[in-house]
């Protein structure tokens, strides 16, 4: 939704999830752990009163556990908080549980995949970001795919049943080599807000799925 124009809100999610999008993905920024700031509660909760479809939450936020009770209130069916941030990921991952909403972890580019190992067994999606998070519209890092195909291996060893989330300058040139590797959710912003025609890029990331 980051990409979105924001002055038609109610137009452009409705052009978006006529095209086929499965869920909306938000990216709530506090201005501390990444030097901008993003979507709030409010504009998710109004986000909300247009659409039902899933909401994919993404916090980039030092102190996780703040935010919690208000985005579920807002509308998340899905929070993603980051492994840096300060807040100790069992606490995040129990508050989340607790709302009734899937927690989900995230880890920025440079941060190796040993950090969230421990708990892939008690969260639902995993984000290995292929962009520094902050900030919309940057390449995808080729060395994402590594990462996927590292993180599916370690998912397949230990039978666990939960996604891997592709986010940050994902097109549909990037799509199929990141299923490829076991990608699972493609969250694409630019690629499909700045397209007269979202449907066929929408489209276009599903066949990559095939």
């Amino acid at each position: 939704m980051l990409a979105a124009d924001f002055s038609r809100l109610g137009q452009e999610v409705s052009r978006i999830v006529d095209a086929g999008a499965d869920m909306l993905h938000f990216d709530v920024m506090d201005g501390e752990f990444v030097p901008n700031f993003g979507i709030s509660p409010p504009f998710i909760a109004a986000v909300r009163q247009i659409t039902q479809v899933p909401f994919d939450v993404h916090i980039m936020v030092t102190h996780p556990l703040r935010y919690i009770s208000a985005l579920v209130t807002a509308g998340a069916d899905l929070i993603t908080f980051h492994i840096e941030s300060d807040d100790a990921p069992d606490d995040v991952i129990s508050a989340i549980k607790a709302q009734g909403v899937k927690p989900g972890l995230a880890l920025s580019p440079k941060t190796p995949i040993s950090a969230v190992t421990p708990y892939l067994s008690d969260i639902d999606l995993i984000l290995p970001m292929s962009v520094e998070p902050g900030f919309g519209g940057q390449a995808f890092q080729p060395s994402t795919l590594e990462k996927i195909a590292e993180l599916r291996q370690i998912i397949q060893e230990l039978d666990l049943q939960l996604d891997i989330s592709v986010d940050g300058g994902v097109t549909t040139e990037i799509a199929p080599l990141a299923i490829e590797q076991g990608a699972t959710i493609l969250v694409a912003g630019t690629a499909i807000f700045r397209s007269q025609q979202p449907e066929a890029v929408i489209e276009q990331l599903r066949m990559g799925a095939i």
